[in-house]
């Protein structure tokens, strides 16, 4: 099964099992168009949603009163990536991203991606030969991505500048 965390539940939204989460797709109206939902491996279909900019709350099938919703309090939210929306040119889903080498345009291999923190520029984590190091993905720091050789070319200059 090929899924994506497309969301995360932050907590329990009044006394009906409603849910408050944090969306992780660009528009959190594209959650109307999931079907379902997966919660650590257990599906659910989606029976509402309310958009409410990047966040959005969300009812279930099966969670039915504050005390079921409040189980799944910092879960991570799954969703199939076939009813995913498709992205632009240039936008890529986060797990597309993890595990991905990064390297110089030089060619110099910097280490691979392990992780994606999601903002307004991505912050990337980066296990490297000395450990990790994290970079804003800033203006002018990823040249290219290139998901079918998981590769990531970024400027090292930029690249210095930013990572920490």
């Amino acid at each position: 099964m090929d899924t994506l965390t497309v969301a995360t539940v932050l907590k329990p939204q009044g006394i009906r099992g409603e849910l408050k989460i944090k969306v992780y797709l660009d528009d959190a109206e594209d959650l109307k168009n999931i079907p379902a939902v997966y919660i650590a491996g257990q599906e659910y279909a989606l029976l509402n949603v309310r958009a409410a900019g990047e966040f959005a709350y969300i009812a279930l099938r099966g969670i039915a009163d504050r005390n079921a919703a409040e189980l799944l309090r910092g879960q991570d939210i799954e969703a199939l990536r076939s009813d995913c929306p498709p992205l632009p040119e240039g936008k890529y889903y986060i797990g597309d991203l993890e595990g991905c080498k990064v390297v110089t345009s030089t060619g110099e291999v910097i280490g691979e991606v392990v992780s994606v923190t999601p903002a307004r520029t991505d912050i990337f984590t980066v296990k490297t030969a000395k450990g990790e190091e994290s970079f804003a993905a800033a203006d002018g720091v990823i040249l290219d991505v290139d998901l079918a050789g998981k590769t990531i070319t970024v400027d090292k200059k930029r690249y210095r500048e930013v990572s920490v």
